[in-house]
């Protein structure tokens, strides 16, 4: 069974539909792609994806060890490369939020699983991944 079904909508969007739970997703060429830029485009979905694995991974491994995460946020930057036409560059910026204060040890840790990511692993290394952590 496919994780995604996607559907092509015309004027350069797709409809991209999570099998599992039926939710779904529009993207929409970026105003320097010839497109509209109303919605995610499938670059910015990457650059997202990246952040939002590597955020998981870090839940994973702090609900694990018994820190709270919750307030954590994250902003995610990229940067394209005009010729040819790709990500050159993601920057992640975390502001790491605990209720309880982090050893250095859990630090490391944290910072360790984000740049581990399944995503992080499967990006090109030709895409430069800049990731900051500020807990």
């Amino acid at each position: 069974m496919p994780t995604v079904q996607t559907k092509y909508l015309g004027q350069l969007r797709t409809e991209a539909t999570h099998v599992a739970s039926g939710n779904a997703l529009l993207t929409d060429a970026p105003l320097d792609n010839h497109g509209r830029g109303e919605a995610f485009s499938p670059t910015d979905l990457t650059s997202a994806s990246l952040g939002s694995c590597m955020m998981t991974i870090m839940g994973i491994v702090a609900e694990r060890d018994g820190i709270d995460l919750r307030g954590t946020t994250f902003e995610v930057t990229k940067h394209m490369n005009a010729s040819p036409r790709r990500i050159a560059k993601i920057e992640v910026a975390f502001q790491v939020k605990s209720a309880q204060p982090l050893t250095g040890a859990q630090q490391q840790k944290l910072r360790n699983a984000a740049l581990t990511c399944p995503v992080a692993l499967s990006l090109h290394p030709d895409i430069e991944q800049a990731v900051t952590f500020a807990f």
